[in-house]
C-alpha cells in the first residue's frame, strides 16, 4: 500500500474507532474544540472537532446515546474553556486552592446538559435526515440551548460556540454576521459550517470542501472594510487607565496610597482638558458615599473623610473632566445583633465631576455566584464554603442596563466585569448610549480568562453597533470600535494609559432592535430548513 493509501486508510478508520469508544471520543473532541477560543484561537482545529461531534451525534444508535454523547462533549468542552475559574481560588484564603480544580468540572456537570439536550433534540427530530440536513437541525437546537444557558439560573453564557469564529483584533472574522444574527445564532452558523465540512468529507466532495475552507479562511483573515469617518466636532476625549493593581495587593491596606498615587500619575495632566476618565473595577478602596458609620471610612485609606476622598479625585481629573470608576457602595441597616452596619453591598460605577460631586451611579446587575454572593448561604456556609471576593456580606444586584447622561461627555452605558458577556443585555434600548464602559478586574482569571473576556466585549460591540471601552486592573484593557476592531490596547501585566477620542456609534443594528426574538427566529429557521429541505428536494427530483 502506498503512503497516501496508508494515510487514507488510517483516516477512514477514525469513525469506527469513535464508535467503539464514543464517550472518550466525545471528551477528546470537546477538549480540542475548546482550543478554538482565545488565547489559542485554533479555529480550524476547533471546526474539525466540531465536525467530529456532529458525526458522533448523527450516528448515535438511540436517544440515550445521543444524549450522553452530547453531555460528555459539553462537559469536556466547557471544563477546558472555563479553566480560568480555577485560578480565582488562588487569590483567596478561606477555601483550599485545590477546590478550584474541582469546582470547574463540577460546575460543568450542570452546564453540559445544555449541549446534551441539543444533541437529543437533533436526534429525535432528524435522525433519519441526510447528514447535511441533520446539521441544520442540530445547529438550531444548539442556538436554543445556548440561549437558555445564558438565561436560566442567573445565566452563564461563557463561552458561546460562535466565539471561535471571531477574528483577530483587526478583523471581525465571521462575526461580521453579529449585527444581523446575534451571538447565539452565530453559534448555529458555526455548527452548520462544521456539518457542511463533514458532509463534504463523507461524500468525497473534495472540491466543495476545499472551496469552503478557502472561503472561510478568507473571511476570517479579511480586515474590516469599514471606512473611517471624520471625527465629529463633539467627539468625546478619553483617558483610559490600566494601573496594574495586582490581585495579591489589591486588598492590602498598606498598598492603598501607593496604588492611588500610581493611578493618579497615569491620569494627569488634565486640568484644562474636557475628557472622560475611565478607571477600572476595584480602582478605589475608599467609600465615597456619605452616611456610613465612621468605622467604615477608617478601614480604607488616609482619605477617611468621604468628602475629602471625592475632592482629591476631582483634583486628579481636573475641573472639566468626568470620572467613571468602579467602587463598592454599602447598604446600611440594622443587623441581626441590633447594631447599625452594612447589611449588603453593591458593585458599582460612579460618575464624579471635577468638583468632587457624584453625579450618577450604576450597580452591577449580573452578579457572580460564589464570587459576589454565596447561594444558599445558610446551607453552604456551615460546610466551609465562602465567597471568593473578600468580605462576609453579599452583594445585591442592580436593576439592569442603564444609560448615564454625562452631558458633553456623552451618554455612557455601563457594564461591570463579566456583565459584558450577556448578549442582548448590555444596553438600554429605550435610552441608547453613545458607548459602553466595561470596567473589570481580570487579575483573578489567569491567562485564558482575559483574552476570552476581551473577545466577548468585541462581540457586544458588533451586535449593538456601539464602541466598548474596557479599563481593567491588570489587563487586557482596550478601546473597541463599533465594528469590533480593537483600536488600542494595553496588554497583561502593564501599567499604562490610552488616550484618544471615543469611536463613533452606529445606528441601532437589527439585533439591537429585535434582541433575542431574532435569536429565536434564526433557531426556528435553521430547524425548519433541516426538516423541510430534504422533502422539497425529494419532491423536486420526483417531478423531474
Amino acid at each position: 500500500m502506498t503512503g497516501a493509501g496508508t494515510l487514507r486508510a488510517r483516516i477512514d478508520a477514525i469513525p469506527a474507532l469513535m464508535q467503539r469508544r464514543p464517550a472518550l471520543a466525545a471528551i477528546a473532541l470537546g477538549l480540542i474544540a475548546a482550543c478554538a477560543y482565545p488565547p489559542l484561537h485554533l479555529w480550524p482545529l476547533g471546526l474539525a472537532a466540531l465536525a467530529g461531534f456532529v458525526w458522533l451525534i448523527y450516528t448515535a444508535p438511540n436517544w440515550r446515546a445521543a444524549l450522553w454523547r452530547g453531555w460528555w462533549f459539553g462537559w469536556a468542552h466547557l471544563t477546558l474553556a472555563n479553566n480560568w475559574i480555577a485560578t480565582a481560588f488562588t487569590h483567596q484564603a478561606k477555601m483550599p486552592e485545590v477546590l478550584g480544580w474541582a469546582a470547574v468540572p463540577l460546575l460543568c456537570i450542570y452546564l453540559a446538559w445544555y449541549a446534551a439536550f441539543a444533541a437529543l433534540a437533533a436526534h429525535l427530530l432528524a435522525r433519519r435526515a441526510p447528514l447535511w440536513a441533520f446539521g441544520f437541525v442540530l445547529a438550531g437546537a444548539w442556538v436554543l440551548t445556548e440561549w437558555a444557558r445564558g438565561m436560566f439560573f442567573t445565566g452563564y453564557p461563557w463561552p458561546p460556540l460562535g466565539l471561535m469564529l471571531l477574528g483577530t483584533w483587526d478583523t471581525p472574522g465571521l462575526a461580521r454576521l453579529l449585527p444581523w444574527a446575534g451571538t447565539y445564532a452565530l453559534s448555529g452558523v458555526t455548527m452548520v459550517i462544521a456539518a457542511g465540512l463533514l458532509w463534504a468529507a463523507v461524500s468525497r466532495r473534495w472540491l466543495v470542501g476545499v472551496s469552503g475552507v478557502a472561503a472561510l479562511a478568507l473571511v476570517m483573515l479579511l480586515p474590516s472594510l469599514a471606512v473611517e469617518v471624520t471625527r465629529p466636532a463633539n467627539a468625546v476625549a478619553y483617558t483610559l487607565v490600566q494601573p496594574l493593581l495586582k490581585q495579591s495587593e489589591i486588598n492590602d491596606a498598606s498598598k492603598f496610597e501607593e496604588q492611588f498615587a500610581r493611578i493618579a500619575a497615569l491620569t494627569a495632566p488634565g486640568q484644562n482638558q474636557s475628557r472622560i476618565v475611565l478607571w477600572p473595577e476595584s480602582a478605589i478602596p475608599d467609600y465615597l458615599e456619605d452616611g456610613y458609620p465612621e468605622r467604615y471610612y477608617f478601614q480604607t485609606t488616609a482619605a477617611a473623610d468621604p468628602k475629602f476622598a471625592r475632592k482629591r479625585l476631582g483634583r486628579v481629573i481636573g475641573p472639566q473632566s468626568t470620572l467613571l470608576t468602579g467602587v463598592v457602595n454599602l447598604d446600611i441597616g440594622t443587623r441581626p445583633d441590633g447594631s447599625q452596619g452594612a447589611v449588603s453591598a453593591r458593585n458599582s460605577v460612579i460618575a464624579l465631576n471635577g468638583a468632587g460631586d457624584i453625579t450618577a451611579s450604576y450597580a452591577k446587575a449580573h452578579l457572580v455566584p460564589y464570587g459576589e454572593y454565596l447561594p444558599m448561604r445558610p446551607i453552604l456556609e456551615p460546610l466551609g464554603l465562602s465567597r471568593l471576593v473578600a468580605g462576609s456580606i453579599d452583594y445585591q444586584p442592580g436593576p439592569g442596563p442603564r444609560t448615564i447622561d454625562l452631558g458633553r461627555h456623552g451618554k455612557a452605558g455601563i457594564q461591570i466585569c463579566y456583565e459584558i458577556v450577556f448578549s442582548g443585555a448590555v444596553a438600554d434600548k429605550a435610552n441608547r448610549p453613545d458607548y459602553i464602559f466595561n470596567p473589570s478586574n481580570d487579575g483573578w482569571f489567569g491567562t485564558w480568562g482575559p483574552p476570552q473576556h476581551l473577545a466577548q466585549a468585541r462581540m457586544r460591540a458588533l451586535e449593538e453597533g456601539l464602541p466598548v471601552l474596557r479599563s481593567t486592573t491588570t489587563g487586557i484593557s482596550a478601546v473597541i470600535d463599533a465594528n469590533g476592531v480593537v483600536r488600542g490596547s494595553i496588554g497583561p501585566g502593564l501599567s499604562d494609559k490610552l488616550e484618544g477620542f471615543v469611536p463613533a456609534a452606529k445606528p441601532p443594528t437589527l439585533f439591537a432592535r429585535a434582541g433575542h426574538w431574532l435569536t429565536l427566529g434564526w433557531a426556528l429557521v435553521l430547524i425548519a430548513l433541516g426538516l423541510s429541505l430534504p422533502r422539497v428536494l425529494a419532491l423536486s427530483r420526483a417531478r423531474g
